[in-house]
């Protein structure tokens, strides 16, 4: 089910709009908001595709029902990149978009990490490790409640070094809950270091599955890979699924792509608009990197 972009008066998204461009726009937002006291706009333009396909193809979530007991839910358990859920939830629709120009103001919730004051966001975040424990016990309640929503995490490749993590996918195997979908965004660098030079993470894929999850690794820039993978949901009855998505950090700004000091940005009026014209200059070709 797809998002019903009529059931809301102030959707920005356009039906047939292209989702390149809803992105396009949602990384415009991330820099304005790294000029506004600075965020983490690497590991955010690194996962704003996914976010971005899973509310326009893949959720069962509206604005218009944000507490609807049957909708899907999202974590994004790397809640340093909030900035692309808050475009991104600002692009469908969830709240205005002229409320991003409040980022860090002290009596507003768009701030570092998730607020669940802002509509859309479901849970806080912010120490890592935490968010597939948590959607385990929301998968857990959909399955006693037979309700038939699913709940999908996106997590960070760094995030994979806490153990929580692990103990939770084992939890999730053991009760077979085919209603979690973890989303690894697989950029290959956590803080300012390579994650193969820090806890190696591969082969990734066949430790999942030796923990009895499902797996699936796609292309998280492009929207036709996405839809493929997504639409295989679930990958196999009575097993979670991880969706390892290979991603680049700061995807669509030139300058800042694969960049490990790219993890925290701060810009002053000269740089932002220096980046605004790199994203403008890279918009046809940034999908295929």
């Amino acid at each position: 089910m797809s998002v019903d972009i009529a059931s809301h008066p102030s959707f920005v998204v356009s039906e047939v709009e292209p989702l390149e461009l809803v992105s396009l726009r949602a990384r415009e937002h991330i820099l304005r908001m790294a000029a506004r006291g600075g965020c983490f706009a690497g590991a955010a333009l690194s996962c704003v595709d996914l976010l971005v396909h899973l509310y326009a193809r893949v959720l069962r979530t509206t604005p218009a029902t944000p507490h609807d007991p049957d909708r899907d839910y999202l974590l994004l358990s790397k809640g340093h990149a909030v900035p692309a859920l808050y475009a991104t939830l600002a692009e469908f629709g969830f709240f205005d978009p002229q409320e991003l120009r409040f980022h860090l103001s002290a009596d507003r919730s768009i701030y570092w990490h998730p607020s669940p004051t802002v509509p859309g966001v479901e849970f806080h975040s912010g120490s890592l490790g935490h968010g597939l424990a948590v959607g385990l016990g929301i998968a857990l309640d959909m399955r006693i409640r037979r309700s038939p929503n699913r709940v999908f995490v996106v997590v960070g490749d760094g995030e994979l070094n806490e153990g929580s993590v692990w103990e939770a996918a084992l939890i999730a195997a053991a009760q077979k809950l085919d209603n979690l979908i973890v989303v690894v965004d697989r950029n290959g660098l956590q803080a300012n270091a390579p994650t193969e030079k820090l806890v190696p993470l591969e082969p990734l894929t066949d430790k999942l599955a030796a923990f009895g999850w499902s797996t699936l690794v796609t292309h998280g820039h492009d929207f036709d890979a996405l839809e493929s993978a997504f639409a295989r949901l679930p990958l196999s009855p009575g097993r979670p699924t991880a969706i390892i998505a290979k991603t680049v950090r700061g995807m669509g700004i030139p300058s800042l792509q694969g960049r490990a000091e790219a993890w925290f940005v701060d810009l002053d009026a000269a740089e932002l608009e220096r980046l605004l014209s790199e994203l403008g200059d890279s918009r046809l070709g940034r999908f295929r990197s």
